[in-house]
């Protein structure tokens, strides 16, 4: 990416200085500056599937609608080294002086109410070590991070144990992203509006050291209108005030075009939403679930396994049918 001299020198001085006077932690350098747009994964599922099926009478459609847009890269147990997986990526997008979107997945006991993207490391000290290797393979180069989607929705199928070891490797994490990746804004998954009430939510998020963090991503996955988010989010940053501070939120548009039907396993009738961009009622709007990529065995994507590529419910969701 290009970044002059002296800005890098005065960013660096920024990230410095107040840490020595205060005796505080430096502040992340802002990534959205440092960088000339979003990322566009060449590579995405649905760019992949377009590739491999230039005849198909969907592939247009898919390639413009969804394909060519900036999408999170998402990386879990799946990924094999994750230092080589999030280096490559975030250097592929580096190279072109784009911003990339990276959802880290991988918690133990991944999903534990959904059931259907169960897994994740294998123990608190793997995920520990799992983390400190994405984080420190971003390095200085700008990026978006969204931690462990559910994560703190899911506590009702949860003991007590297992609730403070789950706080404890997110504030661990949320802490390797400060001291690794000085130009990443990580955030904390905070469900929907649909889920966990904002007070309930904000003590999670307290506990889980969204203090440490740039703020908080809503509706990962899911389907809540952006005006519902907005609301919730506004709420949830209220509530954040008991504890000393607010923060900023992120949304997840890529399937809430059409709202919510109260289901959220491959519900019909779902649409993309408005694309990656700064602002629209939070800090930014941005597809982090890839729209066609199935939530599991279920709805209209019967059949399918977490994560899989479905050009037909891709299809669909462009139209909204």
């Amino acid at each position: 990416m290009s970044r002059p001299v002296r800005s890098r020198v005065l960013a660096a001085l920024a990230l410095v200085v107040p840490a020595v006077l205060f005796n505080a932690p430096a502040a992340h350098a802002d990534p959205i500056s440092q960088t000339s747009g979003f990322y566009v994964n060449p590579n995405s599922s649905p760019a992949a599937w377009v590739a491999a099926n230039p005849g198909d009478g969907r592939a247009a459609a898919i390639r413009t609608a969804i394909a060519q847009k900036p999408m999170a890269g998402w990386f879990g147990n799946w990924s094999g080294n994750i230092a080589g997986a999030v280096g490559g990526y975030v250097g592929a997008a580096d190279a072109v002086d784009k911003l990339p979107l990276l959802v880290a997945y991988n918690i133990p006991g991944r999903d534990a109410c959904g059931g259907h993207s169960g897994g994740g490391a294998g123990s608190v000290a793997a995920y520990d070590a799992w983390i400190a290797s994405f984080a420190a393979a971003i390095g200085n180069r700008p990026a978006v991070v969204v931690l462990e989607p559910d994560s703190l929705g899911d506590f009702s199928c949860m003991n007590q144990n297992q609730i403070n070891e789950r706080v404890g490797m997110l504030s661990r994490a949320v802490g390797q992203f400060r001291s690794k990746a000085p130009n990443t804004w990580a955030y904390l998954d905070a469900g929907n509006p649909g889920w966990i009430d904002a007070t309930t939510m904000a003590q999670r998020l307290n506990s889980a050291g969204v203090s440490g963090a740039r703020g908080f991503a809503l509706n990962v996955s899911n389907y809540f209108t952006t005006g519902e988010n907005v609301t919730f989010g506004n709420r949830l940053s209220a509530e954040l005030r008991r504890y000393g501070y607010s923060k900023p939120f992120v949304i997840d548009t890529s399937r809430n075009g059409n709202g919510a039907n109260g289901q959220w396993c491959n519900p019909a009738g779902r649409r993309i939403g408005t694309p990656t961009q700064m602002g629209g009622g939070a800090e930014m709007l941005l597809w982090l679930k890839t729209p066609g990529e199935s939530d599991g065995n279920c709805g209209v994507g019967g059949g399918s396994s977490a994560g899989q590529f479905l050009p037909e419910v891709a299809y669909k969701m462009i139209y909204g049918y």
